[in-house]
């Protein structure tokens, strides 16, 4: 492979990641945090490292499943909606045109345009019909068209929830197969915390916030969802055995 195509290769997958980088860092976190949570509570009610496996993969799966399918369909009834505005501002111009002109102008002239200038701007938007639509969509109707693909946005974030909430599962599964003379919790704890810390960079980078920020408040949503799970499993396994 020559030096161009490789640099194009590796541009694509470059956009990709960035492109998709929000639906992976939410789907970690989800991922993370709800099977943290699996592990959490299985521990706080006393089951065994069997049992938390189970349970741990039957959430990391299903949980994962349907948070992508939820993602799957929202972007696509949103892609589905920006479609049929788009066809109506096209109707629109078609068939009311002088209305469709003076909404034109009546955005620009919001914007702080008048005069002479407002009335280029407005003979050169109606002009061509594709940017004509595109103004009305952006400026009036408050869409802004994705080009990120439903089943990429449903994929991405199955494969993130999957990769990421395994992390606390990683080292229970470990001693399943290799026994290990260790705090099996106290591990699964660290791993999670490191988990929490990365893709709370990577959340500070999608929400260009503090990156500090970002980490504590992922690494603190954690915490919560396991200390809640913990002690309501603690709580449960009293009453039954009580």
């Amino acid at each position: 492979m020559d030096d161009h195509k490789l640099h194009n290769t590796f541009g694509r997958k470059t956009g990709f990641l960035e492109k998709y980088l929000g639906e992976f860092v939410y789907g970690g976190i989800d991922g993370c945090v709800t099977t943290f949570a699996v592990v959490a509570g299985s521990v706080g009610a006393g089951l065994d490292s069997a049992i938390i496996i189970i349970l741990g993969f039957a959430n990391l799966f299903a949980d994962g499943f349907s948070m992508s399918v939820g993602a799957y369909l929202s972007a696509k009834s949103a892609k589905d909606n920006y479609r049929k505005h788009k066809k109506i501002e096209y109707w629109e111009i078609e068939n009311l045109r002088e209305t469709e002109v003076e909404e034109v102008r009546e955005i620009y002239r919001l914007k702080g345009f008048e005069g002479e200038l407002l009335e280029q701007i407005v003979d050169k938007i109606t002009e061509d019909k594709d940017r004509w639509v595109d103004v009305m969509m952006k400026d009036e109707l408050e869409m802004i068209h994705d080009d990120k693909s439903p089943i990429g946005i449903g994929t991405v974030t199955y494969l993130a929830f999957l990769s990421v909430g395994l992390i606390p599962l990683s080292i229970y599964l470990w001693d399943f197969i290799t026994p290990l003379e260790l705090n099996l919790f106290l591990v699964a704890s660290i791993l999670t915390a490191i988990g929490f810390i990365v893709i709370g960079f990577f959340k500070s980078k999608v929400n260009k916030t503090n990156m500090i920020r970002g980490v504590l408040e992922t690494l603190l949503l954690g915490a919560l969802a396991a200390v809640v799970a913990y002690f309501v499993g603690d709580f449960l396994e009293y009453l039954v055995t009580k």
